[in-house]
């Protein structure tokens, strides 16, 4: 790709920016595209939390070039794969010698295909393929992700690895999971990429690759999504696919429609994987910042709680996402996502660290540092929900016998949740 290349970056069909990227000096520079500026509408699809600005001139962005960001402006970055969708790619582009790619082209291979609303242009066109056979998806991706074995790039089917690639790699996370579209009428199942009107429901599947692995990690979750939903969380509808792997609707795949989401670290240039602006207090000022209601305030505050009791310690910002509203050029709280219990329950952890901090701790959070955190915004009753969060420990305990998750599981889960 020549050096400056340009990628014009669309949303609700017009487009609003395009970015470029200097190789050389390794910098992107972003400049809104002027028709869509004059027209002074969606003036809020990206707050004003100092990293782009409402301006015609020309922003250029040295400060981003690392391993979360890729040298992208923060909001933009935020439509890249994570760790698991990059292993994908990274291998699709070595069975088809095509290892020496820019960011650019990774946006344009990305397309239309990302996770939110965000569109890149010119894109990279892709053969289609609207069938799924879910054995064949896991026996590559199970070889893909084998790092005991040296296996070539020659050996991997270019086809079969191209159509994981696009269920995949837009998907955030670390954990192998795939985008998958079912009619609602005749329960057809097709590609995520491919669709996202109203007559199919929307998932994105976590993929159990392993029968024989420790625990079944994808039962666990669904069995927390259970629990957390009866707590009154706000959750996406979810279900088990095969009993084993966890599928849950997609929030940014709504009524027929694309929805504008960002993390909060594409809202504010914040790190997931640093520590300095790793905290809750950070998120509650984001989250009041955007204007969100006091009862979005309130159930951030549930969630937070069962993080903490549940020992769901990958809380990092990346798992706090937020949709805008195009009628009311505002923000809103995404519903929860990505609880589950984050250690493994067959190792004696003796001490573990949060990804947010609470009251400046990673560890030992006790009743004394969440209601500090209640008392900055005003949350009401906070010892009621500290309450009945602990109460929601038997209702795990329940959905964890239900669906059969073996004792030792069990007891490592038990072991580990509900105390301070």
């Amino acid at each position: 790709m020549p050096k400056n290349n340009i990628i014009k970056v669309f949303l609700f069909g017009e487009e609003v920016a395009r970015i470029g990227r200097d190789e050389y000096l390794g910098k992107c520079s972003f400049q809104y595209h002027p028709r869509f500026l004059e027209q002074d509408q969606y003036t809020n699809i990206f707050p004003k939390t100092g990293i782009i600005k409402r301006v015609p001139q020309v922003q250029v962005f040295g400060q981003y070039d690392n391993d979360t960001f890729k040298g992208l402006p923060p909001p933009i970055a935020d439509s890249l794969p994570d760790v698991f969708g990059n292993i994908v790619f990274k291998t699709w582009l070595e069975a088809t010698q095509k290892s020496n790619i820019t960011i650019l082209e990774q946006l344009a291979y990305l397309s239309n295909r990302g996770m939110g609303a965000l569109e890149f242009q010119p894109s990279i066109e892709l053969p289609k393929r609207d069938s799924i056979d879910l054995d064949e998806i896991i026996a590559v991706l199970k070889a893909v992700l084998d790092t005991k074995k040296q296996i070539t790039p020659a050996a991997f089917d270019s086809d079969a690895l191209l159509h994981i690639f696009k269920m995949g790699t837009s998907a955030g996370g670390a954990r192998p999971k795939i985008i998958l579209s079912k009619h609602k009428i005749t329960g057809n199942i097709i590609p995520g990429d491919l669709e996202y009107s109203d007559a199919y429901e929307h998932y994105l599947v976590k993929l159990a690759l392993d029968a024989s692995a420790d625990y079944p990690r994808e039962v666990v979750e669904y069995c927390y999504h259970l629990t957390a939903r009866a707590l009154g969380i706000q959750m996406m509808d979810s279900t088990l696919i095969d009993h084993q792997h966890f599928a849950t609707l997609r929030f940014d795949r709504q009524h027929g429609t694309k929805q504008h989401v960002l993390t909060a670290t594409g809202l504010t240039g914040w790190d997931y994987q640093k520590a300095t602006h790793s905290s809750y207090e950070n998120l509650f000022k984001l989250a009041s910042f955007l204007k969100v209601s006091q009862a979005q305030l309130e159930q951030l505050y549930l969630r937070m709680v069962f993080n903490v009791i549940f020992r769901n310690t990958d809380d990092h910002l990346k798992n706090h996402t937020f949709i805008y509203d195009p009628l009311q050029d505002s923000w809103d709280l995404s519903p929860a996502y990505d609880l589950t219990y984050a250690l493994n329950p067959l190792v004696d952890f003796k001490q573990t660290h949060r990804a947010l901090s609470i009251n400046g701790k990673r560890h030992n959070i006790d009743p004394t540092d969440m209601l500090y955190v209640a008392d900055l915004f005003t949350i009401k009753n906070p010892k009621g929900i500290i309450q009945k969060v602990q109460s929601g420990v038997a209702i795990l305990k329940q959905h964890l016998d239900d669906h059969d998750i073996p004792v030792r599981v069990q007891q490592g889960i038990m072991k580990g949740i509900g105390r301070f």
